[in-house]
């Protein structure tokens, strides 16, 4: 890190201190009646939280080197025995076809010595049809009935019958790439020769986290119509938060896709089963137990990640509760045996799951002065000015900068994480505060990944709907007849309210959703072959894209292929030394005129053809789908989007009545 920036960074931090202080000691309302007190103290220690996070982040950031930052993966070691592996397939309820495709793609997992490879799936519902798809791939099962623990008892259940040193945790949704072991087994080889030559200063690693993929498009994405402009939610946490934290040598466990030392587990006494995070929960018991934990930054598994308001909203309310479980388990304010990075990890996701509480204050609080005069901060504007303005734009500044990878490629800017939490706010603030009490919910499902859509599902509408009414008004009402100064005076009110304006605006169209045409994500794919047309001409072709369902591709030579819409052709593609048979139909011809690009329906066999034709779609990441934020298109171009394209839509309905009759 350059010292310009370190520079910038500490001035940001030294502002903001400055700021809170004066917030604490200068313009607190204590004299005011006991609403206006209780929401005033709220709010500044919602500010002083939100701060503290950022300012861990940038702490974080300015700790990491290039060595922390990038980690090498090394070759499998040449002193080092190669060890076993068992991969544990989760399911509880999840679809057989869902199922099919991580099994399928396990078993294509590349490693020296395949016999070394053991995978087994565990079902917690003695599902028949799970046992028989095991038998189809040849692969272990673990069954089991009455599970009372959950996820947790299920891993239990399944280890209990293992022996290999190490073991890898998959979910349903979660399909792992032909490289994962090669990728996370050779970290554990290089620590064991370490603690070979060194163990007095080298400690042992208990597990190697990869990062949560997916090769859908989310919410976000899906429903602004945004697929090429901002990556996954969630990519901010797995490829930037938790690799600094892997830095730090204290990843947390996201659930999935990751590889432990069974010692570490067995150390800490398996899988806990007084928390439904139990990932959360377990990666800290491992650091407790004197085990590091290390996070790739590139993803060897993808998954599906659901993109309906209900299933969204349970998913983020289940995790939520979760952590607030876990944090009390562990003692995280209290426990002496957390290192200091063990705890300020720890307090800042505890304090995430609070951003949620701390955004309703913030949208709540200038409501209040601006419809009725409900004063929460005693300030002047001109010393407010001087005061909070430097301090807050210079902080989201290098909040912005630390936001993204050291090539400054963002993965998410501070304006989309505000539409992200603003988004999540009214439905995960209740749940936070319940848990907290000790208030917990009666049931926990897992989250369908099927896309749903009802009337009941309309209703997530309203908190965002009665909230941006209630926010226009308030600017309506807060700046009429203002001229001049008042207009001055008043404009960090409107400032707020402008903002929180923006950001339920977007919620709402999330909210509004989008219809799903697509019946399975289409992946870039480059692969050779050859296609067979009806006459029984061959040509040589490579692949543009494929999916579940369909292919595009291009004939690779300047002969002119007889091939039409509709025409039933035969596809034959390369996958390693296997040849996979497809039959198909012509759906439509683009760019005919210069090296047409076919799109064809495919058939494809329920037998070897399938299981290598699975693997090309899904070992690798949907590049289809961007990594790295756009940084030219703000939320404010995503807004003015959203308008038109939603307005076309509207346009054309009433077009296709008017044209009924």
């Amino acid at each position: 890190m350059s010292n310009k920036r370190r520079f910038l960074y500490f001035l940001a931090i030294a502002l903001s201190v400055i700021y809170l202080i004066w917030r604490i000691f200068f313009t607190i309302p204590w004299h005011s009646n006991i609403f206006t007190l209780i929401f005033a103290l709220l709010l500044v220690i919602s500010e002083i939280l939100s701060n503290s996070t950022g300012f861990i982040l940038i702490f974080f950031r300015m700790l990491s080197t290039k060595k922390k930052w990038d980690l090498k993966i090394p070759d499998y070691s040449t002193t080092q025995p190669l060890p076993d592996v068992d991969i544990i397939i989760v399911t509880h309820n999840e679809s057989v076809d869902l199922l099919r495709k991580t099994i399928n793609a396990a078993t294509f997992i590349d490693y020296p010595d395949k016999s070394k490879v053991h995978i087994v799936v565990a079902d917690d519902g003695n599902r028949p049809e799970v046992k028989a798809l095991t038998k189809h791939y040849h692969v272990g099962y673990s069954g089991m009935e009455n599970n009372k623990h959950a996820k947790s008892g299920n891993i239990n259940n399944t280890l209990a019958k293992l022996d290999s040193p190490l073991f890898a945790i998959f979910d349903t949704d979660m399909i792992p790439f032909s490289g994962f072991l090669r990728n996370t087994v050779p970290l554990f080889t290089e620590n064991f020769q370490q603690l070979k030559d060194d163990p007095d200063h080298t400690d042992p690693l208990g597990f190697v986290q990869t990062p949560q993929s997916f090769y859908n498009a989310d919410i976000f994405q899906f429903n602004l119509f945004s697929e090429k402009i901002i990556p996954n939610e969630q990519d901010f946490f797995s490829r930037d938060v938790n690799i600094l934290n892997g830095g730090n040598k204290r990843a947390l466990f996201t659930g999935s896709n990751a590889v432990f030392l069974r010692k570490a587990v067995d150390d800490v006494g398996g899988f806990p089963t007084n928390t439904i995070t139990e990932d959360f929960q377990l990666g800290t018991m491992l650091n407790m137990e004197g085990y590091i934990s290390l996070a790739t930054k590139v993803p060897q598994s993808s998954g599906i990640t659901p993109i309906d308001m209900k299933g969204v909203i349970k998913q983020r309310t289940r995790w939520a509760r979760g952590v607030i479980q876990s944090c009390r388990n562990l003692h995280i304010f209290t426990n002496p045996n957390l290192t200091i990075i063990n705890r300020i990890i720890l307090l800042n996701t505890y304090f995430y799951w609070w951003a949620f509480f701390r955004r309703m204050i913030y949208m709540i609080a200038p409501i209040l002065y601006a419809l009725f005069k409900i004063q929460v901060v005693n300030a002047n504007f001109w010393i407010l000015m001087v005061i909070w303005a430097p301090g807050y734009f210079l902080l989201h500044y290098v909040m912005g900068d630390t936001s993204g990878m050291k090539d400054k490629a963002k993965i998410r800017n501070e304006r989309w994480g505000e539409v992200q939490e603003t988004f999540f706010a009214p439905y995960l603030f209740i749940p936070v505060i319940l848990e907290s009490l000790g208030i917990k919910a009666k049931k926990f499902k897992v989250t369908s990944k099927d896309v749903t859509y009802s009337i009941k599902d309309k209703l997530y509408i309203l908190p965002y709907l009665i909230l941006w009414t209630i926010t226009l008004i308030a600017i309506i009402k807060f700046n009429y007849g203002k001229y001049g100064s008042e207009i001055l005076v008043g404009s960090v009110i409107t400032f707020w309210l402008l903002m929180h304006f923006i950001n339920l605006s977007m919620c709402l169209f999330i909210s509004l959703g989008r219809p799903v045409y697509r019946k399975s994500e289409r992946f870039i794919r480059k692969v050779k072959g050859k296609v067979i047309t009806k006459n029984g001409d061959s040509f040589p072709i490579i692949t543009e894209d494929v999916s579940e369902g369909g292919i595009a591709f291009k004939i690779t030579d300047k002969k002119t292929a007889d091939i039409k819409n509709d025409d039933d052709i035969k596809l034959i593609i390369k996958h390693h030394n296997f040849d996979i048979h497809l039959t198909g139909k012509v759906a439509r011809i683009s760019n005919r005129e210069n090296n047409p690009i076919y799109s064809v329906q495919v058939q494809v066999p329920p037998d070897q053809n399938r299981d290598h034709y699975l693997q090309i779609i899904y070992d690798g990441a949907n590049k289809t789908l961007p990594s790295v934020q756009d940084t030219w298109v703000t939320p404010f171009d995503e807004l003015y989007m959203n308008l038109v394209v939603r307005a076309r839509a509207i346009e054309r309905k009433i077009s296709s009545r008017f044209n009924r009759f």
